[in-house]
């Protein structure tokens, strides 16, 4: 297969890593576990869940939702660089200047 076939396959599999990465769950949670949120590894809000103690404290119920949307959203992060990576290094000879045509 030539450069522009495989650039092509490579595009197509890292469409598809995508659309599966929908539907891969990251879940995360305060200290104690009275807020847990969960987000798609391409970085979509899922749920939110917050315990009934937490709504007597509106500061705590900030600094909770803070702290833990953003471990969420780096961890979702994370997963979906290191997926995306996998398919380009699989399928790409390295060439100067590509790991940024697919971020």
């Amino acid at each position: 297969m030539g450069m522009m076939g495989k650039l092509k396959e490579t595009q197509r599999k890292i469409e598809e890593t995508k659309l599966r990465l929908d539907s891969v769950l990251i879940d995360e949670q305060s200290t104690d576990g009275t807020l847990k949120v969960t987000f798609t590894a391409n970085g979509k809000l899922k749920s939110i869940d917050i315990d009934d103690s937490l709504l007597e404290d509106k500061d705590q119920l900030e600094d909770y939702l803070i702290v833990t949307l953003n471990k969420a959203i780096e961890k979702a992060a994370r997963v979906n660089q290191a997926e995306l990576d996998a398919v380009a290094k699989v399928d790409m000879p390295m060439i100067p200047g590509m790991d940024k045509m697919f971020k």
